[in-house]
C-alpha cells in the first residue's frame, strides 16, 4: 500500500483523512473546520466533521479486526511496538515540528512532549509482562485456580488539544499491545499530529482495522460514546465535557476513564531554595502557555517570608519574550486560539472586579505576525472565593493566594473541587512530609513544579479531576483495557 504524504508536510489548508480498515482516504463527510496556526492566525488545513456512518465504519472495522488481533501472541504484539518506537524515534524532531506548529507551545516543549509519548511506547513493550495473571494451585482439593487478563475488545480515546502527540501515545500503544483494537479522534484544533502517529504505526507492520482515526467535534464524540460496539473509552479534556463523557459512555455499559479539569496549587514555604522554586512556578505556570492540566495556576505563598520569591517571579514573568515557537529566543508560545486569548482577559477583568490586583499585565503583548498571545500575567490579593482562584483558566494567568501557615495552605488547596495536582516547595522534611500525606490530590510535588507521572505510574487526578476508576498510563491502563478471568478447574 502506498503511503500517505506526512501530515506535517501536506499543502496548506488541505484536508485532513481518516483512516478506516487500513486505508488512509479523505473523509465522507463534507464539512469541515479550519486548523489554524496559533503563532501567526494562518489556516494550515481542514478537519472533517465526521458523522455517525463514518464513525460507524471505523467502530466496525475495529470489530472486524479484533478477534484476529487478540489471537497473535503477545510478543509478536509487542515486536510491532519495537518497530514502532523505532519509526517515533527516527521522526522525533519532525514530530516536535508539528506539535509546534497545530499546538503552538516552544519547538523544545513539544521535543519534551515527544518524548513523554515515546516512553509509553516503552511500557507497552512490556506487555508480555505486564499481562501475566496469578495462579494458585490447590485452592481446594484437587482445585487450582489462576487469574488472566483478556483484552475487553474494540475502544475509543479522544484526545485534547494542549499534547497532540503524547496523549494519544497514552492511549492507543498500551490498547493495542494488551489486544484490543482502537479507534482515535484527535483534537479538530491539532488533527496533523494524531494522523502522523497513525501513519508511522501503520509503517510499523500493524494489520488493518486494529488503529482507526476519525476526526470531529461533539457529534463524533456522541457517536463513539452511543455505539454499541465500543467497550472502552479514554477521554482526557475539560470538566463539563469529561462529565458528558463519563454520563453518556456509562449509560451505555462502557468502561470509563474521563481525565478533566484541574486548578494546581503551588506553595511556597519561607524556606524554599528561591532558585529552584522560583524556576519550577515560571515553567509551571506558564510552560506551554499555561495549556496544561498539570499547570500551576494558584501559587501560595505562605508567611512574609514568602514575598521574595513572589516578587522575583513577578519580576521574571514581565520579562518573559513572548513569540514564535520555533525561534530560540521565544520563551512563550501563543494560546490555541483567539478565545483562548479572550478567556484569559474576561478572568482578569472577574479577578479585578472582585478586588484582586495586578502585578503583571500580559493582555497587551500580543506578540507579532496575528498568531493568538497573551504574556504571562499575574493577579495578587485573590482570594479564595474568587472566579480566578476557584475555575479553570487554561492560560497563563496566575492567582496568588496568601496563607499564614502551611496547614492554612493544605486547607486551602483541600476547599478546591478539583484534585489533580499540589506542589509545595520547602527544605522542611516535616511540612513536606504534612502536605503530601495530608493534601488532597491525585499528584503531588515536592519542590517539583509539574508533577508529572511517568509512564510506569499512573495519571491518578482525584475528584473533579477524574471520573472513573482506573486512570490512563502505568499498570492502571493496562487493568483498563483488560478484564480479569478466573478459571476454576478440577482434573483430579
Amino acid at each position: 500500500m502506498a503511503q500517505p504524504t506526512p501530515a506535517a508536510d501536506r499543502p496548506d489548508a488541505s484536508p485532513v483523512p481518516v483512516l478506516v480498515d487500513g486505508a488512509f482516504r479523505p473523509a465522507a463527510a463534507s464539512d469541515t473546520d479550519p486548523v489554524y496556526e496559533p503563532a501567526t492566525g494562518r489556516e494550515i488545513a481542514r478537519v472533517p466533521r465526521c458523522g455517525r456512518e463514518e464513525i460507524d465504519a471505523a467502530v466496525r472495522a475495529a470489530d472486524r479486526a479484533f478477534g484476529a488481533w487478540r489471537a497473535v501472541p503477545v510478543p509478536e504484539r509487542a515486536q510491532v511496538l519495537f518497530r514502532y518506537k523505532q519509526h517515533l524515534e527516527r521522526e522525533h524532531e519532525a514530530l516536535a515540528r508539528c506539535v509546534a506548529r497545530e499546538n503552538g507551545k516552544l519547538l523544545d516543549d513539544a521535543r519534551a512532549e515527544v518524548r513523554r509519548g515515546i516512553e509509553v511506547v516503552d511500557f507497552a513493550c512490556g506487555m508480555p509482562s505486564l499481562l501475566m495473571g496469578e495462579t494458585v494451585e490447590g485452592i481446594a482439593r484437587g482445585v487450582d485456580s489462576h487469574t488472566v487478563r483478556v483484552p475487553v475488545g474494540p475502544v475509543a480515546g479522544i484526545c485534547p488539544f494542549n499534547f497532540p502527540a503524547m496523549i494519544p501515545l497514552w492511549m492507543f500503544p498500551i490498547a493495542i499491545a494488551a489486544g484490543n483494537t482502537f479507534v482515535l479522534k484527535p483534537s479538530e484544533r491539532t488533527p496533523l499530529t494524531g494522523v502522523r502517529l497513525a501513519e508511522l504505526l501503520v509503517e510499523a507492520g500493524l494489520p488493518p482495522g486494529v488503529l482507526n482515526v476519525v476526526h470531529g467535534g461533539r457529534e463524533a464524540v456522541d457517536a463513539l460514546l452511543d455505539h454499541p460496539l465500543v467497550r472502552a473509552v479514554s477521554f482526557v479534556g475539560s470538566e463539563p465535557v469529561a462529565r458528558h463523557v463519563y454520563a453518556r459512555a456509562a449509560a451505555s455499559g462502557k468502561r470509563v476513564q474521563a481525565m478533566a479539569g484541574a486548578k494546581n496549587h503551588l506553595v511556597v514555604l519561607p524556606d524554599a531554595d528561591p532558585e529552584l522554586t522560583v524556576k519550577a512556578v515560571m515553567g509551571s505556570a506558564f510552560g506551554a502557555a499555561g495549556q496544561r492540566c498539570l499547570a500551576g495556576s494558584v501559587l501560595v505563598p505562605v508567611g512574609d517570608g514568602a514575598r521574595p520569591i513572589l516578587e522575583r517571579v513577578a519580576r521574571e514573568a514581565a520579562a518573559v519574550k513572548v513569540g514564535d515557537p520555533f525561534l530560540e529566543d521565544s520563551a512563550m508560545g501563543p494560546v490555541i486560539r483567539e478565545e483562548a486569548r479572550a478567556r484569559v482577559a474576561r478572568y482578569v477583568e472577574k479577578g479585578l472586579a472582585e478586588g484582586a490586583r495586578l502585578l503583571v499585565d500580559g493582555r497587551a503583548r500580543a506578540g507579532t505576525g496575528g498568531g493568538f498571545f497573551v504574556g504571562p500575567t499575574i493577579l495578587d490579593g485573590v482570594r479564595p472565593e474568587m472566579a480566578v482562584a476557584r475555575e479553570e483558566v487554561f492560560g497563563p494567568l496566575l492567582s496568588v493566594v496568601h496563607a499564614a501557615s502551611v496547614e492554612e495552605a493544605i486547607d486551602l488547596v483541600n476547599r478546591s473541587r478539583f484534585g489533580n495536582a499540589a506542589s509545595i516547595f520547602t527544605t522542611s522534611g516535616r511540612a513536606a512530609w504534612l502536605f503530601r500525606t495530608r493534601v488532597e490530590a491525585g499528584m503531588v510535588g515536592i519542590n517539583v513544579g509539574v508533577a508529572a507521572p511517568m509512564a510506569f505510574f499512573p495519571f491518578a487526578g482525584w475528584k473533579h479531576s477524574f471520573f472513573g476508576d482506573l486512570h490512563a498510563t502505568g499498570k492502571d491502563a493496562v487493568r483498563f483495557y483488560t478484564e480479569s478471568r478466573v478459571v476454576i478447574e478440577r482434573w483430579a
